[in-house]
């Protein structure tokens, strides 16, 4: 579908369509907001107006009862106040993973027969404590989305079609990237503002500490690279006294949250200060840093977790997490090929130039 203008009638059967992205929780750093947000500007390309209804987080419209851990789900009429006049509506992951079960049901009773599209990131059987519960709803009007192939075919042995829409990113220098001595300078700020001399390395973990992160995993890698590690996020699911337990342990320099003193900081800087990026989970829907460790060019530690493999099969070359030795030579003698031939294959499967056209394919009629 072309972008709808004044007087131009969509196949929503108006000239400017209205879309709601509606979630948990909107505007924030976890990855279900961020691709939320991609898909906000890919929508906006494709012609529609864009609204955002979530239980927490900066939204257009708020609704508690949406929220992870509400005491109660929200009225069906707070949700259809919320998305009045949308012409479309883009669920994301709420009516996917059980984390507020009765709000589920509300959205998915407001939005029978409207068109939808259930953008999933996660499924119910992908966490232990959630395996008995029952697969997200269908309706006619509604297109399924997953973000990999291994939930896509997971959803079909249940009966349910869906399409692989996988995470897009902006495939070379990221809009905060400095060029030249301005960015050797930033990294140096980011580096001294954590303590990390300018010639130790550091390998950064761009997660938050839960037990699926393996976040001894990442340790184990700078500490085999004689490293300083750094977790970017904050440990949730009351996992404060394990991480407080490794850190204690480590063996290796820790650095955990955000760097003092830098107002400005956003994650790029992250993987720019970082000379190897981590991502040791033993799950992950996608895993982003995959990506955008690739966008950053910087070498990979990555655990087996069952879609990294699939990622992986695109043609990336990346370390395992037991490969340090040979990521202590590739460091030693660094080989830009190997990262202009990763960025090669992020451009041609993973690039958000891409989004709006493979949105469009699962447009629902209205």
């Amino acid at each position: 579908m072309g972008p709808a203008g004044a007087g131009t009638p969509s196949r929503y059967g108006v000239a400017i369509p209205t879309a709601a992205l509606l979630s948990f929780r909107l505007g924030g750093s976890d990855g279900v907001a961020i691709e939320a947000a991609k898909w906000q500007r890919a929508l906006g390309a494709l012609g529609f107006a864009t609204t955002t209804v979530a239980g927490s987080g900066p939204v257009d419209h708020l609704v508690p009862g949406l929220a992870i851990g509400s005491p109660g789900p929200p009225s069906r009429a707070e949700v259809a106040a919320a998305l009045d006049g949308a012409d479309l509506v883009v669920v994301e992951n709420l009516c996917s993973l059980p984390l507020n079960p009765r709000a589920a049901a509300v959205v998915a009773e407001v939005l029978a027969g409207r068109p939808a599209i259930l953008h999933h990131h996660d499924l119910p059987w992908q966490r232990p404590q959630f395996a008995d519960h029952p697969p997200p709803p269908v309706d006619p009007r509604w297109s399924q989305v997953t973000i990999n192939e291994l939930s896509r075919h997971q959803l079909a042995d249940r009966g349910i079609e869906a399409t692989t829409i996988y995470n897009t990113f902006v495939i070379g220098h990221p809009q905060s990237d400095r060029p030249g001595a301005e960015g050797e300078q930033r990294r140096l700020q980011v580096r001294r503002s954590l303590g990390v001399a300018d010639r130790q390395r550091l390998v950064v973990q761009p997660t938050r500490a839960i037990p699926r992160k393996n976040v001894a995993g990442g340790m184990q890698v700078a500490a085999d690279l004689d490293a300083t590690f750094w977790l970017l996020g904050p440990a949730e699911d009351g996992f404060g006294p394990e991480l407080g337990a490794l850190v204690e342990n480590a063996l290796c320099p820790v650095v955990l949250g955000l760097p003092p003193g830098l107002a400005d900081f956003v994650v790029d800087d992250a993987y720019g200060a970082a000379d190897v990026v981590t991502l040791p989970s033993t799950w992950e829907g996608f895993g982003n840093p995959t990506i955008e460790s690739v966008v950053h060019r910087r070498p990979l530690a990555v655990g087996p977790y069952p879609v990294a493999d699939e990622l992986a099969s695109f043609g990336f070359r990346w370390f395992g997490l037991h490969e340090t030795g040979r990521l202590r030579e590739w460091l030693d003698d660094p080989d830009p090929g190997l990262l202009d031939h990763n960025l090669a294959v992020a451009a041609a499967h993973f690039s958000a130039e891409d989004l709006p056209r493979r949105i469009a394919a699962v447009l629902p009629d209205g």
